[in-house]
């Protein structure tokens, strides 16, 4: 009965969340914040990461092909399925869960127990709406962008790490990307970033929320909301996978 009592609360969190902002400028305001501090300022570790997995998947990849009937363009091909379906969209949102979840717990629920979102309560202020709606709305947003760069980076890693391990030829490895390629992938892997993005920003926000007592439960909230979001990412990509490739 407590799961379906956290579920339900956190559902009605939502709708809460969702309703129209009070003050419009202040919100694009906010927004312009959550774009930076959630998006951008994650760009770095996302590019570093996203250069050696594919490095990684290039090398690893060469080296178990051990037959000579399968041509070395495959390389190219694997890299590029492999980060543009399973790595980009569902690794990073596991990263951003740990980064980002792990932030807006933390502030939210910092907060909260300092009474800063009752005292906004006192005032009138739709505090889900005010606080939580320009995360939501910026993660979705900036999420896409954050996935297609690291799709970029990770394959553009595993061609130059590739090469200069001398696993495969550049011309071999160019060739392996541009082969039986679907466009439905990227679409595949975008959806499954803004569902993911959504989760990430709602749990995480939901558990700092309602955090209660003091410094070690906010430290509590911030460790479910990094538990709860990356379990939940792994459910619905396998739910999505099993639904838009099936």
């Amino acid at each position: 009965m407590a799961v379906f009592q956290s579920l339900g609360h956190y559902f009605l969190f939502v709708w809460v969340v969702f309703s129209k902002p009070q003050q419009w400028r202040r919100f694009w305001k906010q927004w312009l914040y959550e774009v930076n501090s959630l998006g951008i300022n994650s760009l770095p570790i996302i590019a570093i990461i996203s250069m050696f997995i594919g490095a990684a998947l290039t090398i690893q990849t060469a080296y178990n092909i051990d037959s000579p009937f399968i041509p070395l363009y495959a390389v190219g091909l694997a890299t590029r399925d492999s980060i543009i379906l399973e790595f980009s969209p569902t690794i990073i949102s596991l990263i951003l869960a740990g980064k980002v979840g792990s932030s807006i717990a933390s502030e939210l629920g910092t907060m909260r127990v300092t009474e800063q979102i009752d005292a906004l309560e006192i005032m009138g202020v739709n505090s889900g709406s005010f606080l939580v709606l320009p995360k939501i709305i910026a993660a979705l947003f900036i999420n896409p962008f954050l996935v297609i760069i690291s799709m970029f980076i990770g394959i553009t890693g595993g061609w130059i790490f590739g090469v200069l391990a001398g696993v495969v030829s550049t011309t071999e490895f160019v060739y392996g990307l541009q082969s039986f390629f679907q466009p439905f992938y990227i679409t595949y892997a975008l959806i499954k970033t803004v569902v993911f993005a959504f989760l990430i920003t709602s749990i995480s926000s939901y558990f700092g929320y309602y955090a209660q007592g003091g410094a070690l439960e906010v430290g509590s909230s911030s460790t479910k909301a990094v538990v709860y979001s990356s379990i939940f990412v792994l459910v619905l990509n396998y739910l999505l996978t099993q639904v838009l490739l099936s």
